[in-house]
């Protein structure tokens, strides 16, 4: 008896459209999803870890809010990001809409500004340890990069950034921290923190210096 021949049955099964129960269940999956997305792999991961390192820094306790700092942090990466989603809206989602393209070459249109905007800001130190730890072999150039080794190594490396500027500055609060605690302790104030005296000191020297200008604009110049 001759063997059966499926090839034509599993071409066939492959190009049919996935049920609208199955769509649904993708779209759900994905948006549930979409805020860790959005979190990690855009530079609303940099810029909440240096506010967060900020306000550590004035010692404010809890002002600004989460939720300001939050809301800061997501418009500044609507803004950093605004020429990526640009280009991906004009090479992928509008020629999917006028039918000139299929959603897999929509998909891959879509991957590719992000793609070179993660390049842009991956060390390669993190690059090579993630290629080492799932034994892929190294790419002959980093547009091949897989999605797999390539957004991990955007995470660390914006991790390790946001730690440089949130280190940078508390230095500057620091200085004032330590001076008060002299002074403090040379004229015998023990029973006043010396948090408290140095608090005023510190709003007051971010203040003049118009510290949020500085620090949003420094975030943001760090991405053009």
């Amino acid at each position: 008896m001759a063997p059966t021949d499926l090839s034509p049955l599993l071409g066939a099964a492959s190009k049919m459209p996935l049920s609208s129960p199955m769509q649904v269940v993708i779209l759900l999956t994905l948006l549930t999803l979409l805020p860790a997305i959005v979190v990690s792999v855009t530079p609303f991961l940099r810029t909440v870890v240096v506010l967060h390192f900020l306000r550590q820094a004035l010692g404010t306790q809890s002002t600004p809010s989460n939720q300001i700092l939050l809301g800061l942090a997501m418009f500044v990466t609507f803004l950093v990001m605004q020429p990526v989603t640009s280009e991906v809206y004009q090479k992928s989602w509008a020629p999917l809409e006028r039918g000139e393209i299929t959603s897999v070459q929509a998909m891959e249109e879509a991957g590719k500004p992000l793609r070179h905007f993660w390049i842009r800001f991956a060390r390669e130190k993190d690059i090579k340890l993630l290629l080492d730890v799932s034994h892929t072999p190294a790419p002959r150039t980093p547009e091949d990069l897989e999605f797999r080794v390539l957004i991990p190594a955007y995470i660390l490396s914006e991790l390790k950034t946001g730690f440089q500027i949130g280190a940078v500055l508390f230095l500057p609060f620091l200085i004032i921290d330590l001076v008060v605690s002299s002074v403090t302790l040379s004229v015998g104030m023990v029973q006043l923190p010396p948090v408290m005296i140095s608090a005023p000191f510190k709003i007051l020297l971010f203040v003049l210096v118009d510290g949020w200008n500085l620090v949003v604009g420094s975030l943001v110049r760090s991405f053009a």
